[in-house]
């Protein structure tokens, strides 16, 4: 994605109201480039083309700032996760396959984020909107298994399978992003690997 660099550029936002948007946005570039704990605040303002004491109308500090590029992230995830599912009639396969294939492309294409995501995790239980952002992907995905399995959702054997296939799609995530995989399993087909889990946990 290109990086919005100049004042001229980003006026027409700032001006219509989107100043937490483009800083959000600013972030968001710098962290995939650099890492959260590495960004600078001073450059996301120049990628924004706002002053420096811009991002203080809108959060009161790094931390929150963070925070808000997180849930965006997560709408993004779910967002791309829904699609998925869409796309596929329910008790089928590849609506299972495409669901965790969405979940580890997001990985993939938002590395950084998607750490950033996880590496807040420890605060969910204090913070309600970090709290429903992930219940509410965790929902969706109980929706799919409880039409694979016509059970419903909340039941123990919904939220059982569910969670085994979130298990499954976040560590392989990760060990995609680590570099973990030897080169024989990095080899390995990916959608034969996510089907075979999903038929697994989810039979036909």
């Amino acid at each position: 994605m290109s990086e919005p660099t100049t004042l001229k550029k980003n006026e027409k936002k700032y001006h219509h109201g989107d100043l937490r948007g483009a800083l959000l946005e600013a972030i968001r570039q710098l962290i995939e480039r650099e890492g959260a704990d590495s960004f600078s605040i001073a450059e996301a303002c120049r990628i924004a083309g706002v002053s420096t004491a811009a991002p203080y109308k809108h959060f009161r500090d790094r931390g929150e700032m963070l925070r808000g590029v997180a849930l965006l992230a997560m709408d993004r995830l779910r967002a791309d996760m829904q699609d998925a599912v869409n796309a596929h009639a329910p008790r089928t396969p590849e609506r299972v396959v495409a669901l965790g294939q969405a979940y580890v492309d997001f990985a993939r294409r938002e590395p950084g984020v998607f750490r950033l995501m996880f590496g807040l995790s420890g605060d969910h239980a204090e913070d309600a909107e970090l709290t429903e952002a992930g219940e509410k992907a965790n929902l969706m995905v109980e929706g799919v298994v409880s039409d694979h399995l016509d059970l419903p959702v909340g039941s123990d054997e919904v939220r059982l399978r569910a969670y085994a296939l979130w298990c499954f799609v976040h560590g392989h995530s990760f060990l995609v992003l680590d570099g973990k995989r030897s080169d024989a399993e990095a080899a390995l087909p990916e959608h034969a690997l996510l089907d075979l889990v999903g038929r697994a946990i989810l039979p036909v």
